[in-house]
């Protein structure tokens, strides 16, 4: 006969978990969907969220049996309203919409809407005590410390989706990060690692957004172009993991096959691999503590053959090298980082700005935000996208007033 304790655990095993996507339709949340089809049974979907692809917010929400949906563009609810007629899902628009979605009933929260949008959502499932399957890299890049601390006092869980830090995640094996002597992250290198600096600094948005190895939002494809996104990830990890800025590396990896090592202080190091797939990542994090079985594809070492490393080379990629300099000092420059980064990138995207300015935009928005002392510490996620809403201003206003030629200061 089962135990109260006995039964209660077989029923959590059997019953279907309770699952909020926000970012449905960018890259995480359709491989996410892609999972669950494939998983059916084992969730049932309590809201998805999305910024302004209605048509596919109403898509997702079919396909999962949602029964909320919200789109953060206020003005777009009444298409959203449309889409969905007649399936019976609730539906709703604007920030408080997101939020509410993001709020409600869930054992797990997969946060995947992209750029600083997808922070304060984000915090608002944390703050409610929700397990967060984390796969915006704002919310702690922007507002890492007090992520951190929202975290700790309601005993909520950070499970880390990008492939990097997931690898790492299972690489510690539940070791408390005093026995850690370093992690490293890897890069593939992104479609330029073997270009010359001349090459790099005139390459297009086309050229970079032909990456090797990964498919992604332009965004991202374009901040692993320029090593910038291995910087932003060197600065999560700090957060996630708890560790200090100085026992963080990076290695360059061109087949993206070990995604993240661990050091530890016997000399003893254990990797997380996995082919380039982020189904990978997301499904041990919709699983987790147990492990779904999935049709991704297997990884064949005997296939690979051979796996590469090399040190990362700060005079082709400065981007990474002002991303760390932004970790080491610490306070608000890692927010003054992000907000300045993305602005340099949909400039370079729109054709505005070209591909060697974007370090030196972001390098120089950094230096403008210690002078006049923008860069403080954040107390809260209000304070970091205070801070994150006024670099964003003064970097467009910067991108107003200049020519291409003079993209590389901030007055």
């Amino acid at each position: 006969m089962l135990t109260k304790v006995q039964a209660k655990a077989r029923r959590s095993a059997t019953e279907p978990r309770s699952l909020v996507i926000l970012g449905a339709t960018g890259s995480i949340g359709r491989s996410a969907a892609d999972l669950l089809d494939a998983a059916s049974g084992t969730f049932h979907v309590e809201a998805v969220a999305a910024c302004r692809d209605v048509k596919g917010l109403a898509a997702v929400a079919r396909r999962l049996s949602a029964r909320f949906a919200a789109v953060y563009e206020l003005d777009m609810y009444a298409e959203l309203k449309a889409e969905l007629s007649g399936s019976g899902i609730e539906i709703g628009a604007g920030t408080e919409a997101v939020i509410e979605a993001a709020q409600r009933p869930a054992d797990l929260v997969l946060g995947a809407i992209a750029g600083a949008a997808g922070v304060e959502p984000t915090h608002a499932a944390l703050s409610a005590g929700r397990t967060i399957a984390l796969a915006n890299k704002e919310c702690l890049v922007c507002a890492g410390a007090p992520f951190m601390r929202t975290a700790a006092q309601v005993g909520a869980k950070l499970l880390p989706v990008d492939s990097e830090h997931n690898a790492i995640f299972q690489a510690l094996g539940g070791e408390p990060i005093e026995r850690v002597e370093r992690m490293t992250l890897t890069a593939s290198g992104g479609p330029f690692r073997t270009w010359t600096a001349n090459a790099i600094g005139a390459a297009t948005p086309e050229q970079a957004l032909a990456h090797p190895n990964w498919s992604m939002g332009r965004k991202v494809t374009i901040d692993s172009a320029t090593l910038m996104n291995k910087g932003l990830e060197l600065i999560e990890a700090h957060h996630i993991f708890g560790i200090a800025a100085d026992r963080l590396d990076v290695l360059v990896h061109p087949q993206s096959i070990v995604h993240g090592l661990v050091s530890f202080a016997d000399g003893s190091v254990t990797a997380g691999l996995a082919v380039p797939d982020m189904k990978v990542p997301i499904a041990h994090c919709l699983g987790f503590p147990v492990r779904l079985s999935t049709q991704t594809r297997r990884l064949d070492l005997a296939m690979v053959g051979t796996l590469t490393f090399e040190r990362p080379d700060f005079e082709r990629f400065p981007a990474l090298k002002v991303a760390m300099e932004a970790l080491k000092n610490g306070s608000g420059l890692p927010t003054v980082l992000n907000a300045a980064n993305e602005i340099a990138v949909e400039a370079f995207l729109d054709h505005r700005m070209g591909f060697g300015d974007i370090a030196r935009f972001v390098a120089a928005a950094c230096e403008a935000a210690i002078a006049d002392g923008t860069a403080k510490e954040a107390r809260t996620v209000g304070e970091a996208l205070a801070v994150d809403h006024i670099v964003r201003e003064r970097s467009r206003s910067l991108l107003a007033r200049t020519t291409r030629s003079g993209m590389v200061t901030l007055q």
